[in-house]
């Protein structure tokens, strides 16, 4: 089964042992309201995002807390195994509920996420247990690869009260993906943007507007 890349207007296949996970179980507490569902020319956040995702990978699953919300879409649906976690109780959940070992996570706040620059991610994970983005000393953990060999260190850190994703990373084999990489994908990188506060939705629909 094949999706095609609106970019390039070229048919590339599903992404083969590898689940999209998307994570949407944020309080959105900065923004005010559900950021998912907010628009930006007409379409929702999570619907931009899903549908990125969807044409990536053939099979895609959805974290969240408050299911109802987006029942719409179609998706299995997965609430937090280990609640009050954030970001990292979510990859424990996404990776417990996946088939494949392998997964493929992102967080639902981000309007301009790159299919090939997600493609590349996915291809260079060779053996490791994790593969993201690096830029200086910036680390993006939700544009990432984690596989179900990262799960022991994960519990680990949650049984401790720990909830910085981070902090497993030195029990796990990481491969950071470089600037040089990201830039050769996304020149101006604005996979990363995300929306936190209006304002930053406000400047998205702007970004947009001057395709």
């Amino acid at each position: 089964m094949y999706a095609s890349n609106k970019d390039s207007n070229q048919i590339k296949p599903f992404i083969k042992g590898v689940t999209g996970v998307i994570l949407a179980g944020g309080k959105s507490t900065r923004f005010g309201s559900n950021k998912a569902l907010v628009e930006i020319n007409g379409a929702r956040l999570i619907e931009r995002v899903t549908g990125v995702m969807g044409s990536i990978f053939k099979r895609l699953i959805l974290i969240t807390n408050t299911p109802q919300e987006y029942s719409y879409l179609g998706l299995p649906l997965y609430g937090d195994l280990i609640k009050g976690f954030g970001p990292l109780g979510g990859i424990y959940t996404g990776l417990e509920a996946i088939k494949d070992e392998t997964g493929f996570f992102i967080a639902c706040d981000m309007p301009f996420i790159n299919e090939d620059l997600i493609r590349h991610i996915v291809e260079v994970r060779d053996d490791f247990d994790a593969v993201m983005p690096k830029i200086d000393w910036m680390i993006e953990p939700l544009y990432a690869v984690y596989t179900k060999r990262c799960l022991p260190a994960i519990k680990g850190l949650i049984t401790s009260g720990e909830r910085q994703i981070i902090k497993f990373f030195k029990e796990v084999r990481v491969r950071h993906v470089d600037e040089e990489e990201i830039r050769a994908f996304d020149p101006q990188l604005k996979s990363f943007i995300n929306i936190n506060r209006p304002n930053e939705l406000l400047d998205a629909i702007s970004l947009e507007s001057k395709k």
